[in-house]
């Protein structure tokens, strides 16, 4: 597996590029703004896109979506729970970003240990609500890909339209600290880190 990140839109959002070094097939996950970056990625590496992948539906996350998709004309999947989020600007903010009211419906919802294919590869679906009701980590052999539902010593914030502290508390108990300490996270904002060190230094794990 190999993997691009690049912190995108106003809000740097980390768009990852995850892909097959053999077979060049990937999926772009939260492509949050910078379209045209994105593809140029995309293009530069010679890669085939199977999917768009959104780990939960704020604007910051989707702000790139409907140019990407519009270049790459594949399948945009999010969790069930964060659809009404997709087709309300006013739900998942964009309204109020500089992109402007964004609203559109996915191709297709998850759900809790759904798995995606691209190239041999395969991303597990883990439903981790408390950002939003259908937020998502994506494990992939030995990364796990956590949106805003885990951050290097900090987590999400649960202010927001279908967030709820309690629910993102017993979704990092619940699903993350099981996992494996030398599982390297690459969050939805900011830099990476590991279970192990997660374990060890967020206040919010302990």
């Amino acid at each position: 597996m190999e993997f691009i990140r690049i912190p995108a839109g106003v809000y740097a959002a980390n768009c990852y590029i995850i892909y097959s070094e053999i077979s060049r097939e990937g999926i772009v996950v939260d492509p949050g703004g910078d379209a045209e970056i994105i593809l140029g990625k995309i293009n530069e590496n010679k890669l085939s896109i199977k999917y768009i992948v959104l780990t939960h539906g704020h604007g910051d996350h989707i702000g790139g979506v409907i140019e990407l998709n519009k270049s790459l004309n594949v399948p945009v999947l999010v969790h069930e729970a964060d659809k009404e989020l997709m087709e309300d600007a006013n739900k998942n903010m964009s309204v109020i970003m500089s992109f402007g009211p964004l609203e559109f419906s996915p191709d297709s919802l998850l759900k809790d240990g759904d798995v995606i294919e691209f190239g041999k590869l395969e991303a597990e679906v883990i439903h981790t609500p408390g950002h939003t009701q259908g937020c998502i980590c994506l494990k992939i052999q030995d990364h796990l890909f956590t949106g805003d539902t885990l951050f290097k010593g900090s987590i999400g914030r649960t202010d927001l339209y279908g967030g709820d502290y309690d629910t993102i508390i017993n979704s990092l108990r619940e699903k993350i600290l099981p996992l494996d300490d030398n599982l390297i996270v690459l969050p939805g904002h900011g830099e990476s880190s590991t279970i192990g060190e997660e374990k060890k230094y967020n206040p919010y794990l302990g």
